[in-house]
């Protein structure tokens, strides 16, 4: 047995080590389907070690780093690891990565975003319907005993025939767009550059498109420039009858100024699967019936999840192997 179990460790070395600083939610279905064969995870969150021994241990072999938003790969952290050549997150967002320093120093950056896009695009039109069609708020109605004493319940609205506006036409936001033309919507856009390929009218501001719209759908990433780049301002022009959905990130809505602006009744519900301060939650929203909540969970199915884990092992073996990477992230 003890000569069995030294075989299994000597096997374990001469596989290629992955840094994990954090267990990301993919992990058990990686280390179920793939790490005893293809990889030696090097477990940080493990050690007794502290984070930066730990890392200064393996700063000469590690090469490649498997992260989540639950493990941010700062500069510091990379300055730690000079042997390191590749971050591979298992989520859609890039924004727990300094992708600044890793251009600068020539590190390859991969995510998973592709996988979610259906699921996400899904459930963005479906808070989407629930805020206009109040369907929560109906089901608290109904299950509160409401309808025998108090009558018929408000009358919500329907989705064909709004017009949408889409911020970030990515794959995440043409599966968004999709969908609403299956509903009958007219979908209009924003983003940094102009689509020529698609046949959405263009609009080269978020206070321009809120303008013009019956709602609007979040689908961009955080960056420098998006962070509260839907704001108070954004929020008036979209109007008294205007609906916000954000499956993005919390900080591109300016979180103060969407809850005051909710509260006041200046815009007429939202639809939030993202918060600035997650797992926090401004408890002005819970009282709201137009506002439906969800704790950042809208792109994650068990398909998304093995659809992600099989990703991220892909672009691990194809670095190992000096091949292409499956979904590399391109530095803008």
């Amino acid at each position: 047995m003890e000569h069995h179990q030294e075989r299994s460790d000597h096997r374990s070395q001469d596989l290629p080590q992955v840094l994990v600083i954090k267990p990301p939610p993919v992990l058990t279905l990686f280390e179920d389907k793939f790490i005893s064969s293809k990889f030696q995870l090097l477990k940080a969150w493990e050690s007794t070690l502290p984070l930066d021994q730990f890392l200064t241990k393996y700063a000469g072999s590690v090469r490649a780093v498997l992260c989540s938003g639950a493990s941010p790969i700062t500069a510091d952290i990379i300055r730690l690891l000079p042997s390191l050549q590749l971050v591979t997150t298992s989520g859609a967002g890039v924004n727990h990565i300094d992708l600044s320093e890793c251009r600068r120093l020539g590190i390859a950056v991969t995510n998973a975003a592709g996988v979610f896009s259906d699921d996400g695009a899904d459930a963005a039109v479906g808070l989407l319907i629930d805020v206009l069609r109040k369907v929560s708020a109906a089901d608290r109605y109904v299950r509160n005993g409401l309808w025998p004493t108090k009558g018929d319940y408000p009358l919500g609205s329907k989705l064909g025939g709004k017009r949408v506006g889409v911020v970030g036409l990515g794959g995440f936001g043409l599966a968004v767009a999709k969908r609403l033309e299956a509903f009958g919507c007219t979908v209009l856009y924003n983003s940094r550059t102009q689509k020529p390929s698609v046949p959405y009218p263009f609009y080269s501001t978020v206070f321009e498109l809120a303008a013009d719209s019956d709602a609007l759908i979040i689908c961009c990433g955080l960056t420098a420039e998006t962070r509260h780049m839907i704001n108070r301002e954004v929020l008036l022009a979209l109007g008294r009858q205007g609906v916000i959905v954000n499956i993005g990130r919390g900080a591109i809505i300016n979180e103060k100024e969407m809850v005051e602006c909710l509260v006041r009744g200046e815009i007429g519900g939202a639809g939030l699967d993202v918060f600035e301060n997650e797992p926090n939650v401004p408890e002005e929203l819970f009282g709201l019936d137009n506002v439906v909540l969800s704790p950042h969970r809208v792109v994650f199915t068990p398909e998304s999840f093995v659809a992600a884990s099989e990703l991220a092992v892909g672009n691990l073996e194809a670095f190992f192997s000096n091949k292409p990477l499956l979904s590399p992230v391109i530095y803008e």
